[in-house]
């Protein structure tokens, strides 16, 4: 199979493939799924014909390099995880409100509206105003 980018585009897919391999793996410890790494791998390997040298380690298969990765991938990953976390906090604070009921019909509005409620207070506030009971 051959895929024709530009240059431009070929910095693009190493940031999703970088991106994508750190969302499957990262957290999986010595459980990692090989074959991403290897994909990961095998794009990054093609840096150095890209012209893209610096962005590629071989140690001995190729890796992301430290000025990739110390380049704003991971705030990028950040920013992304930062949201995830919001949206879920926001969600099950709302449904907690709503004591879990089932939501549908005029339900599914209000829990809507209570989502975005949260969601403006995180953006204002994070979790500045976010307490537990109890410790």
């Amino acid at each position: 199979m051959e895929l024709k980018l530009t240059k431009k585009q070929f910095r693009y897919l190493l940031d999703l493939v970088y991106a994508g391999n750190w969302v499957i793996n990262s957290i999986r410890g010595d459980d990692r799924i090989a074959e991403y790494d290897d994909v990961e791998s095998l794009v990054f390997s093609a840096c150095v014909n890209a012209g893209m040298g610096k962005l590629v380690e071989f140690v001995p298969e190729a890796v992301p390099s430290r000025e990739y990765v110390e380049g704003g991938i991971h705030e990028a990953i950040m920013d992304y995880e930062d949201m995830v976390f919001y949206g879920i906090l926001a969600e099950e604070l709302a449904r907690r409100d709503l004591h879990d009921r089932d939501v549908d019909g005029e339900d599914a509005e209000l829990l809507a509206q209570k989502i975005d409620e949260y969601m403006a207070e995180f953006s204002v506030n994070g979790l500045e105003n976010i307490s537990v009971n109890g410790l």
